[in-house]
């Protein structure tokens, strides 16, 4: 597609495709937080473990991490505008299977997929503003998507608690619909139909296959050390491990492989990547721990356990474009390392926590948490980015999203587990419920407590990164929490 460099303001055709691919990032970044805060709500309904509802988390993971490598390349197989009209409407429509769910299994089933639209929704939105833009108007435009993606982050612990407390957890689902619609009417109108980028390339059916299982067993592993099978659990890690094995040796004798393993053979771009897993491992597990210390330790509502969390996603929308700007000066190295040692004592603050404590110092913590996180995310994102070559920055794209999401799926099963076994058996075994809030409020410190060691060793990770100039073209990012 031409481009011009001399457009510096969007016509009302851009900004309208924006609006499409943003209202994707609004419903992806809102149904990453909205769920959290009906966890409990969910649980206490079809009257289920802890660990067993962490599965509505888990089994959308799985599926977004496994699918969103394979959906980038299938939109560059057969066209952005059907693809991602396409993936929409499976979110949508899996939305509305996931409200209408009469049972746990069948809610899990209808997160899978919901997870396989949201993965080409997340896959599709950065590549389909480069694609359609001019080259002078990307950066505002991809600036509109960040902004919406943070929008809908930052209000999904309030509408989910709103809507939970006010009608039921179904209806954290039901938000979807009219969104979904909208934007795929406005889309069959608005995007343009344009020759797939590369109709001629194939698909690596064995690499999705490969770490599917190696993401599938990994997480089931994890969450079943939890439980009464532990045996199981340690036999599903083995095989994640061989899995993972197997996937690598296919990438590397792959010729159109998912990732480009050679890239990791540069120091800087390895440990920055494993960062990106570090910090989005820690942010996720605070977000599925804390419901369950606000609502039941603390025993607030859930609608106000849900503007409670808000603290955390609005210290990352005031931190995260400052930091990118910043990094432009200064380089990515001081502010990556800053941000994580905020985060690092903010989860230490966070581990200090009881049954006594006030929301006020709560709030405090929280906010500080997003606000290290959003001053580390940001330039870190522009790091990696900047480790890679131009014809492998759309790979790179991926890799960076496919490492932010399997950092979800890790924090929530890690921090689990280390609660778990803080509490003993019973929050395995019995809804949280009925568990001695105290008893629950020293296991979760020790969740916190686990995360903060998380952030230490991203700080030790950055140490081992030499320090670059400025590139001066650095990009503003955002975490999916």
């Amino acid at each position: 597609m031409a481009e011009s460099p001399t457009p510096t303001k969007m016509s009302p055709k851009d900004l309208l495709i924006v609006i499409v691919v943003a209202l994707g990032s609004f419903m992806a970044g809102l149904d990453a937080t909205i769920v959290n805060i009906a966890l409990p709500a969910i649980a206490k309904s079809f009257d289920v473990s802890t660990v067993a509802v962490s599965w509505v988390l888990n089994a959308y993971l799985i599926i977004l991490v496994s699918l969103l490598l394979a959906a980038s390349r299938l939109g560059d197989m057969k066209g952005y505008r059907n693809v991602f009209l396409g993936g929409f409407a499976l979110f949508t429509t899996g939305s509305l299977l996931c409200g209408l769910s009469p049972s746990l299994d069948i809610l899990i089933v209808s997160r899978m997929v919901q997870a396989v639209g949201g993965a080409v929704i997340s896959a599709l939105g950065a590549v389909m503003v480069t694609s359609y833009l001019a080259a002078s108007l990307r950066g505002q435009a991809l600036g509109i998507v960040a902004m919406f993606t943070m929008l809908g982050a930052a209000l999904g612990p309030v509408v989910g608690g709103f809507l939970t407390s006010a009608f039921s957890w179904q209806y954290i689902f039901f938000v979807n619909l009219p969104v979904g619609i909208v934007a795929i009417v406005l889309g069959m109108h608005i995007i343009p139909r344009l020759a797939p980028v590369s109709p001629s390339s194939k698909m690596d059916h064995g690499g999705i296959v490969l770490v599917f299982v190696a993401l599938a067993t990994l997480i089931f592993g994890l969450t079943t050390l939890q439980g009464t099978h532990p045996v199981m659990g340690l036999a599903a890690l083995v095989i994640s491990v061989i899995f993972w094995c197997l996937f690598y040796l296919q990438e590397r004798r792959n010729k159109e492989p998912l990732v480009n393993i050679s890239l990791f053979s540069n120091r800087a771009y390895s440990l920055q990547n494993v960062c990106v897993l570090l910090i989005q491992m820690a942010m996720s597990g605070v977000m599925v721990i804390m419901p369950f210390y606000l609502e039941i330790v603390k025993k607030i509502p859930t609608d106000n356990a849900g503007t409670i969390l808000l603290a955390l996603p609005v210290g990352m929308i005031v931190t995260a474009p400052i930091a990118g700007k910043i990094s432009d000066v200064i380089g990515t190295k001081k502010p990556i390392i800053t941000g994580f040692v905020l985060c690092a004592v903010a989860l230490f603050l966070l581990s200090t926590l009881s049954a006594t404590s006030s929301v006020g110092h709560v709030c405090i913590y929280l906010f500080l948490l997003g606000a290290g996180t959003g001053v580390a995310f940001s330039p870190l994102n522009s790091a990696v980015m900047g480790e890679c070559s131009v014809k492998d920055r759309g790979s790179t794209s991926g890799l960076v999203k496919m490492m932010t999401n399997l950092g979800s799926s890790l924090g929530v099963a890690t921090v689990m587990l280390v609660a778990m076994v803080a509490a003993g058996p019973k929050l395995a075994e019995y809804s949280a419920h009925l568990i001695a809030p105290g008893k629950l409020a020293g296991a979760f410190d020790m969740a916190f407590l686990f995360c903060m060691v998380l952030e230490v060793i991203g700080v030790v990770l950055m140490l081992g990164v030499r320090a670059k100039e400025p590139s001066g073209d650095a990009g503003e990012s955002i975490p999916a929490i």
